[in-house]
């Protein structure tokens, strides 16, 4: 389930009850499981999907559904996903390494293989020599230059000070290589034309990270236009959103097929494309409710459209939560609340309340402000 204080419910798979869906003349977004008004001007670039259950561990997948490309927030336990969404991945953002948190690194790496590829993973400090770790525990004798170009590259960061980064080729039976580390700006993990990767520093009695995708524009292409004007479906669609998102000049040509091409000022003009506000998206686990790590994540999480965060204890053990460095229910939907969400997703319930998942739910809407 999911807690809302808007009116529109979140595009999440399966989740939302039946008096806040859209309407029945909904259209299915291929690959992502969002459910799209025909004439809707929102649709998102990404579609974030948590790939386990609130008892398991927490990982969200954020699928590029039109571009053949997802990343990852955590590396729980990956059984859950299909090998396309996780050869799909480029990059993995690790909160820490506790197991609950990296033990998808083995299926991540075993169905990539023999992909000629690199996959990107950027965590706190210490992931360069887990990530060394893991690979040190095979043998490798079987790869060499002849192998599949797949490249695994590491990065740490911490906020103002140059983390470690290491490469580790099947091409060179993953000996690790040190690389120097990356210019980075601010909290600013990746940033690419359509949006950017940010981190905040958490305390969970080792660095923990809190991570925000924000898009830089939410493009749509409004069907009803598009069939007025005689126009087809296709990938052109896709390269046109493109050139908006990053600002393209109106008198850009879009080609549609090898004979016909449109103007982006007329596909504007028609109303074939509409631009709003990109979303953001935060992700937040492992933390206690201490000021520094409630400040960091509000700071983050500010006008979220989307914020999974860890809701692990009921506030009735609230001392237990707090010596485990983990946050209550309630606490949870306090910083949503504060942080001005406008839908929450609580996540990473402790077992010990296997049972008891309504409960767990109704502290953390009553915090937040909504109906679970």
């Amino acid at each position: 389930m999911w807690s809302c204080r808007s009116s529109v419910p979140p595009c999440l798979p399966g989740e939302p009850p039946s008096e806040m869906r859209v309407s029945a003349k909904a259209a299915k977004d291929p690959g992502s499981g969002a459910t799209l008004p025909e004439d809707s001007n929102m649709a998102w670039l990404v579609q974030p999907r948590l790939v386990n259950d609130p008892f398991s561990d927490p990982t969200l997948l954020l699928d590029f559904a039109f571009a053949r490309r997802a990343l990852l927030f955590d590396l729980g336990d990956l059984a859950a996903l299909s090998a396309r969404e996780i050869i799909r991945t480029t990059h993995v953002f690790v909160s820490h390494m506790h197991m609950d948190h990296f033990s998808g690194f083995d299926r991540l790496l075993r169905l990539n293989l023999y992909q000629p590829r690199t996959v990107h993973l950027i965590g706190p400090p210490g992931l360069c020599d887990a990530v060394a770790a893991k690979l040190a525990a095979y043998t490798w004798n079987l790869l060499g230059p002849n192998s599949a170009d797949f490249r695994l590259i590491a990065e740490e960061w911490l906020p103002g000070a140059p983390g470690g980064r290491s490469l580790f080729a099947a091409q060179e039976a993953f000996r690790r290589r040190e690389l120097a580390p990356p210019a980075r700006t601010g909290r600013i993990l990746l940033e690419e034309g359509d949006f950017t990767v940010e981190a905040a520093l958490l305390d969970h009695g080792i660095p923990c990270l809190a991570f925000a995708l924000q898009e830089t524009l939410r493009v749509n292409v409004h069907r009803p236009a598009l069939e007025a004007a005689g126009l087809p479906v296709g990938p052109w669609l896709t390269a046109a959103k493109q050139a908006m998102r990053r600002g393209a000049a109106e008198g850009t040509e879009i080609a549609i097929d090898a004979g016909r091409g449109v103007r982006l000022e007329w596909l504007r003009e028609r109303g074939v494309l509409r631009a709003g506000p990109g979303q953001r998206i935060t992700y937040a686990t492992d933390l206690g409710a201490s000021p520094g790590n409630v400040e960091a994540l509000v700071s983050l999480a500010r006008g979220s459209d989307m914020l999974f965060i860890e809701a692990g204890f009921l506030a009735e053990d609230g001392a237990m939560a707090a010596r485990k460095n983990h946050l209550t229910a309630a606490q949870a939907g306090g910083i949503a609340r504060a942080a001005g969400v406008v839908h929450a997703r609580p996540m990473h319930f402790s077992s010990r309340y296997a049972g008891r998942e309504e409960a767990l739910r109704q502290e953390f809407a009553a915090a937040f402000g909504a109906a679970a």
